[in-house]
């Protein structure tokens, strides 16, 4: 089972479609092909930031599990929580728009839906990684290992949760880092 289809049994996907006023179809299709680069960007933090410890810190300052709650409950997304995320996780909007934009080609779909999209996925990912890390055995670095498709290393066996071979197919120069080169292709579409 991949990440979106864990997000749309949880009830996120409709979530998201409901706020949007798009069908969930929609929003599923929106969610594949933003996900990647959700992903790749948590991937990054971890990498860069702390490792998995520090990654865990940063989804509890911005919300821990209680992110994927807001999406979830009925009142509307306070989606300021989810361009924190996105901040936290590509660093500029820039990146955001350009994410949304690559994905707007991939799926036909409007890039100002994907960007109205992106922050609430983000915290659906961030909350669930949160709340995932704190209730299985092997921790944050076990979950994370399987979310991200094994990418974190540890031993962590790559599953079809996360990027799976999606992320190894996207990482084009081999440095265990596909979002890099899916922002690099990003740029290279701008010109």
């Amino acid at each position: 089972m991949n990440l979106t289809d864990i997000l749309a049994q949880a009830g996120g996907i409709e979530s998201m479609a409901k706020e949007l006023g798009v069908p969930p179809a929609i929003a599923k299709q929106g969610a594949e092909a933003l996900l990647p680069a959700i992903l790749g960007g948590f991937k990054k933090q971890a990498q860069g930031g702390g490792g998995i410890e520090g990654l865990g810190g940063l989804l509890g300052q911005l919300g821990g599990g209680g992110l994927l709650d807001s999406v979830l409950g009925p009142q509307p997304t306070p989606v300021e929580q989810g361009n924190d995320v996105l901040g936290q996780i590509f660093g500029s909007k820039d990146v955001s728009r350009n994410v949304a934009g690559h994905a707007a080609e991939q799926t036909g779909l409007d890039s100002g839906l994907l960007k109205k999209m992106l922050p609430i996925l983000a915290m659906m990912v961030a909350g669930y990684i949160a709340k995932q890390g704190g209730n299985e055995g092997g921790g944050l670095g076990g979950m994370l290992g399987n979310v991200l498709g094994g990418a974190m290393g540890g031993g962590a066996a790559p599953s079809a949760g996360g990027l799976g071979g999606l992320g190894k197919m996207l990482d084009f120069d081999g440095d265990g880092n596909p979002l890099d080169d899916i922002l690099g292709g990003l740029g290279k579409l701008r010109r």
